[in-house]
């Protein structure tokens, strides 16, 4: 059941190169192509797992600005007023919006990071201020950088990623998706009475952050996984660098996720909430980064078939309890299947009704194919390859007009014909008219009838028999 596309290359040189397969091909193509309608796609399905309220969901839309916590408090003024002055110089990549070209600068700090994740505290000990002036200065100038000359230390350019995901106008999994995450944290599974329990429902929320994940503008999400899978394999390595998960979420939460302009006692009682969902993201983000197989299906619908777009509840109600995601596939391939050989039956039934019409308007002029012709024009589905054609019944023979032949049918044939009737006792069926329905239940049953016409034509013939052998006995005896 897997969709396979098979590419042919007629260019030696690039036979040798390897065939990347991307399973979101379509799913990319429509986000660009139909960005409406991919939308609309994809935040059908989120509500299906989380629940938004009508200003949440406008928020996650766009359709409204995002209400963020402590948006109307004044406590803690003079440290969002300060920060904001922190971010009023922009540079080209340090506190810009996000841009390709400022991935790309940043992308030389996260390779170098990837070749020395052994540094003990990586991301949490700081390092040394001037260092990470000159370097900060070298990117935002679009200079090129050699990290491995030894002139900066890892914890340098660390602290330095950190510094350049602090100071983007928005957090990097942006505003507008701030609540959407809350609500994602908070999906537990649910015991057999159907209470909620504390333990977190994984796969809904992998499957959540999926769907959340497709809808990040383009830049936000091609360097969110490069830094999720930065931290993923710096996690691996705790046991040299002394950073865990939920060590690494502590570090970069208020840097990916929180609002801008907030503290922590603004988030209050979500900053655990948060720094959860962020650990899970970091032990999960192989998977995150892939379009759920319904959606990859609606895209691939939208493009190759006419069907129209269904989410995930409708292909569960077409599957078994035993497949949730290859009975639809199945499903729909057998009805593709049996379409094209439909067709193709079709087909060549029309193309032996045309040669076999061919045939027999090719024949010479003959009764037969006169009749062929009135039966093939009275039912032209009829004839098919399989079926027979149908044959003409043999002529019957012209019968003599002579008197002699009269005479001798008269004389010799009607007794024996009598006879033979009379031993039947099968009678043929009698085939009548409509024009002669009215006569016969006039004249009464056929059988009756037919019974007086017997005895009727039996005495006439007895008599016509008797005067033609007293003429030829008399023609006789004058010849004589």
């Amino acid at each position: 059941d897997a969709i396979c596309n098979f590419v042919i290359c007629n260019d030696s040189s690039l036979r040798s190169q390897p065939i990347i397969f991307n399973p979101d091909f379509f799913v990319e193509k429509l986000r660009h192509e139909k960005p409406e309608v991919f939308t609309e796609l994809v935040v059908s399905n989120i509500t299906r797992l989380i629940d938004l309220p009508g200003a949440e969901l406008a928020q996650l839309m766009g359709e409204e600005d995002p209400k963020l916590p402590g948006a109307n408090s004044t406590a803690s003024g003079f440290f969002r007023s300060l920060m904001s002055l922190k971010r009023k110089e922009k540079g080209v990549v340090f506190g810009s919006p996000l841009t390709e070209e400022g991935i790309a600068q940043v992308s030389q700090l996260i390779e170098y990071l990837h070749k020395n994740l052994r540094a003990e505290g990586l991301f949490r000990v700081p390092g040394n201020s001037i260092r990470q002036q000159i370097l900060k200065d070298a990117l935002n100038s679009g200079t090129d950088i050699d990290l491995d000359s030894g002139e900066f230390h890892s914890n340098d350019v660390a602290t330095l990623l950190k510094m350049f995901l602090g100071e983007l106008p928005e957090p990097l999994l942006t505003h507008k998706h701030f609540h959407a995450h809350l609500k994602i944290a908070d999906l537990m599974l649910f015991d057999e009475k159907g209470n909620k329990t504390s333990t977190p429902d994984k796969e809904r929320q992998i499957e959540a952050l999926q769907l959340l994940f497709l809808i990040l503008p383009a830049p936000n999400r091609s360097l969110l996984k490069l830094l999720l899978d930065l931290l993923y394999q710096t996690a691996k390595k705790q046991d040299k660098n002394k950073m865990s998960a939920h060590n690494l979420a502590l570090m970069f939460a208020p840097h990916i996720l929180w609002p801008r302009n907030v503290t922590a006692n603004d988030l209050q009682e979500n900053i655990t909430k948060l720094n959860n969902g962020v650990t899970f993201m970091i032990k999960h983000s192989q998977k995150l980064f892939k379009a759920p197989v319904y959606i990859r299906e609606c895209a691939r619908l939208h493009y190759l078939g006419s069907r129209a777009h269904t989410s995930k509840d409708d292909l569960d109600l077409l599957t078994s309890s035993g497949s949730k995601e290859l009975q639809p596939l199945k499903s729909q391939k057998r009805s593709r299947l049996d379409s094209c050989h439909q067709e193709e039956t079709q087909q060549r039934t029309e193309e032996a009704l045309k040669e076999l019409f061919r045939h027999v308007h090719n024949m010479p002029d003959s009764a037969k194919k006169k009749k062929l012709i009135r039966q093939f024009n009275k039912h032209p589905t009829a004839l098919t390859p399989g079926s027979d054609a149908p044959t003409s019944p043999a002529p019957r023979r012209t019968r003599s007009r002579s008197f002699s032949g009269l005479i001798k049918r008269k004389v010799l044939g009607t007794p024996v014909i009598l006879e033979r009737k009379s031993r039947d006792t099968t009678p043929e069926p009698v085939r009548v008219s409509k024009e002669n329905v009215q006569l016969l239940q006039k004249c009464g049953s056929p059988a009756h009838m037919s019974q007086a016409k017997l005895k009727s034509l039996e005495g006439q013939k007895e008599e016509s028999c008797r005067r033609m052998r007293a003429r030829l006995l008399s023609k006789d005896s004058s010849s004589l």
